[in-house]
């Protein structure tokens, strides 16, 4: 080539969106033709870019045909997706607590796929009641007269007291007032359904006399919050429920339970710490309660109010009622979590939540000797890995001084380095099913208890870039 020769522009030699179309018919027929042209459109961009820069991109239309291709792969690949929960916390919130029986699923995708009586009567003909799907087996569960549901417990408390205590006055224990989660604290769920908080007792220890001095015309109902998400110790004292109930009684105005968590089964019996169940609330004489789907209940999220008929029928009445309602697939998912109570003898094998907590030791160190020579073979020479006693917390506010004996895989870089930890850590939540462990003191803690998809955790060890 001469000196006189001119130099060829290298941006004339990117092609077209229109030739790189042409020659794309099994992505155009996949993407569709805006998503495939507006990705060409950014991929041919960059080149631009890197061509100004200096630097010499591939141009060639098998090059550009796969980056855009695995541009749309990633663009159109779900963000919410399931995860292997090894964090040692079964009811998570971050990962979605609890998770659902097969049952639910069945229902779930039953009623998502096609019309359904989700409001309509089928015997009468006429409009029906959504909350009828469920009411009758809460009550059969609860020994309430009547219940409903909304999206969550938080919504269910703020309904209950914007019924009935608008403008009015709620007594609640100094110990009661709990922040229960993502800042939601109970004295600003109060403010926020228009009534004013009376503080009563101190934060360790309130008597029956406190709450009997700030009773006045103004009082609507009494309020107790069970404090699951955290414990006082030592020089304690609460109003036992029924004391509560009869002083409500006494002064003709309703006795509200907040169960948080909220329990259809004696914990005890499972071996399990005990937490007040959703029957002996209503049994010791609250007028209404109200509790959590998605936490020791095993459902989908939502928030349950139960108790008498005539209170029930003024919450429905409700304006806020129609904005907090539940959707017909997690009424469909609720009403088969709930029928598996019905058959005590077969739940702990049937629902996930309660077969995870009540998964023996011995079980999961079974589990961590039969996966040790796959993960050790996966991660050497880089990395130790061996089993580790460890404790499991149930979560999301449950019995939060309580702890489930387990057994973990403890992986330790041999390097020692805290990054080369984190970067497994990494390089685990970026699997296709990305496993969620623990980070502690340059370690990678992975609690076994709710490992349910050992043969999908097995296989996919090989695809981890570290």
């Amino acid at each position: 080539m001469s000196a006189d020769t001119p130099i060829e522009n290298p941006h004339r030699r990117v092609p077209s969106v229109d030739a790189l179309l042409q020659q794309m018919p099994n992505a155009l027929a996949c993407w569709g033709h805006q998503q495939l042209t507006v990705a060409l459109r950014e991929e041919l961009a960059d080149i631009r870019a890197q061509i100004s820069r200096g630097e010499v991109p591939e141009i060639d239309a098998e090059s550009i045909h796969k980056k855009v291709s695995a541009r749309l792969t990633r663009n159109n690949s779900a963000s919410l997706k399931p995860v292997i929960n090894l964090s040692g916390t079964v009811l998570h919130t971050n990962l979605g607590r609890a998770s659902l029986p097969q049952e639910a699923l069945d229902a779930v995708a039953a009623v998502a796929a096609a019309p359904s009586n989700l409001e309509f009567d089928l015997e009468s003909g006429v409009r029906g009641d959504r909350e009828s799907h469920i009411e009758a087996l809460v009550c059969e569960l609860t020994g309430a007269e009547a219940a409903t549901a909304v999206n969550n417990n938080a919504a269910a408390v703020l309904l209950v007291l914007n019924t009935l205590a608008m403008n009015r006055e709620v007594p609640v224990s100094r110990g009661e007032l709990v922040e229960i989660g993502g800042s939601f604290r109970i004295p600003e769920v109060i403010q926020r359904a228009s009534c004013t908080l009376v503080e009563v007792g101190a934060t360790n220890r309130t008597h029956l006399k406190d709450f009997a001095n700030v009773i006045n015309g103004n009082t609507a109902l009494l309020m107790k919050v069970h404090t699951s998400n955290y414990q006082v110790e030592g020089f304690t004292s609460a109003v036992p429920e029924a004391e509560l109930a009869q002083l409500a009684q006494e002064h003709q105005i309703p006795f509200v339970i907040d169960l948080g968590s909220g329990s259809l089964v004696d914990f005890g019996k499972l071996g399990l710490p005990p937490e007040p169940t959703a029957a002996e609330a209503i049994a010791q004489g609250a007028d209404l309660i109200t509790f959590s789907g998605d936490k020791l209940l095993g459902g989908p999220q939502a928030g349950l109010i139960a108790g008498r008929k005539d209170l029930i029928q003024q919450i429905n009445t409700n304006p806020l009622k129609r904005a907090l309602r539940l959707d017909k697939m997690t009424l469909a998912a609720l009403a088969e979590v709930l029928k598996l109570y019905r058959d005590p003898d077969s739940l702990l094998q049937r629902l996930p939540t309660l077969r995870q907590l009540t998964r023996s030791r011995d079980d999961i160190t079974a589990q961590a000797e039969r996966l040790l020579p796959a993960v050790k073979n996966a991660l050497a020479p880089a990395f130790s890995v061996v089993l580790a006693d460890c404790s499991s917390q149930i979560g999301s506010g449950a019995l939060p001084v309580e702890t489930l004996p387990s057994t973990a895989l403890k992986i330790t870089p041999c390097s020692g380095a805290d990054a080369d930890a984190r970067q497994l850590a990494q390089a685990l939540r970026l699997l296709p099913l990305p496993v969620i462990g623990r980070l502690h003191k340059t370690s990678i803690w992975l609690d076994l208890r709710c490992l349910e998809q050992e043969q999908a955790f097995i296989e996919q060890l090989g695809g981890l870039r570290i």
